[in-house]
C-alpha cells in the first residue's frame, strides 16, 4: 500500500522545484528503471503493481494497486512500475571527444531524445544551458529509455564555457556551411539553439564554425528541421568524418 505522504511527495517530483529540494526523481516502466537499477543511480523506493525487480530488497519494494499507480503515474497510460531515484551529484565537464551542447531547449522529448543520440555516437558528455528542460523532468527520463545513466549531462553557464573550451566550437544555423562539405574533427563542441529562435545571439559572438543541413526539396519552403532530428544528423556526419 502506498501512503497519502508518499503520493504527496510522489507526484510533488513532477516539479523541478521539489525535486531539487528533495534531491530525489521519478522513473517509469520496466526497461527504464532496469537500466537505472543496473548503474550507479541509487534507488529510494520501488514500487509496482505485479511480482517484477525479484532483485530489489523488499525494504525498497511495495506492491501496490493499479488504482494507486495511476494516482502516482505522471503517465497517461501508468506501466506495472514506478521508481523513486537518487539525484546524482553533478560531475566536472572534461574538455575532450565530441561534446554536444544545448542552448535553451524546452521539449522534453527533444532532451530525451538528444540523450539517446548521444548514447548511440558514442558522446559521453551533454552540456546545457541552465535555462533548458530539467533532464531528471519525468518526460525526459522516459524518453532517454535508459541512455540517462550512460550519458553526462551538466548544467551550466554556456556562454562562459564556450569561450573559455580549447575545442573547437561549432553552431548549427540555417545559413552555416554546408555540413556535407566540411572537414570535421574528432573532437569538439557541437552546438544546437532553442527550437523557436536557435542559438542566442550571445552564444554566437563565440562561435567561429557555422555548420548546417542543407535543404534540397524542389520548393525548399520547410522552415527548419525539428532539433533532435538535426542532432541525429549532424552527429552521423562527425562520426562518419572523423
Amino acid at each position: 500500500m502506498v501512503s497519502k505522504n508518499q503520493i504527496k511527495l510522489i507526484t510533488s517530483l513532477q516539479q523541478k522545484k521539489y525535486r531539487n529540494e528533495h534531491q530525489l526523481f521519478i522513473a517509469e516502466g520496466v526497461k527504464v528503471i532496469q537500466e537505472l537499477l543496473q548503474s550507479n543511480i541509487m534507488l529510494e523506493h520501488l514500487f509496482v503493481t505485479e511480482s517484477i525487480f525479484d532483485t530489489v530488497p523488499t525494504a525498497q519494494k511495495t506492491i501496490i494497486k493499479e488504482a494507486d499507480m495511476k494516482r502516482i503515474s505522471a503517465l497517461h497510460s501508468p506501466s506495472s512500475c514506478l521508481a523513486v531515484f537518487h539525484i546524482p551529484k553533478q560531475k566536472e565537464v572534461v574538455n575532450n571527444g565530441l561534446i554536444v551542447a544545448l542552448d535553451d531547449i524546452r521539449d522534453p522529448g527533444n532532451l530525451g531524445t538528444i540523450i539517446r543520440l548521444c548514447d548511440w555516437f558514442g558522446v559521453k558528455q551533454l552540456v546545457c544551458s541552465e535555462e533548458t528542460v530539467d533532464v531528471f523532468n519525468p518526460k525526459v527520463v522516459q524518453a532517454t529509455m535508459g541512455s540517462i545513466t550512460r550519458v553526462q549531462v551538466n548544467y551550466l553557464d554556456l556562454n562562459e564555457f564556450v569561450a573559455q573550451t580549447p575545442l573547437p566550437v561549432f553552431g548549427t544555423f540555417m545559413d552555416g556551411n554546408n555540413i556535407y562539405k566540411e572537414t570535421l574533427p574528432f573532437e569538439g563542441i557541437l552546438i544546437f539553439g532553442n527550437e523557436a529562435n536557435g542559438i542566442s545571439s550571445a552564444l554566437e559572438k563565440n562561435i567561429k564554425n557555422r555548420i548546417a543541413i542543407p535543404r534540397f526539396g524542389d520548393l525548399q519552403q520547410t522552415e527548419s528541421l525539428n532539433v533532435a532530428t538535426a542532432t541525429a544528423i549532424f552527429l552521423s556526419e562527425f562520426r562518419r568524418n572523423s
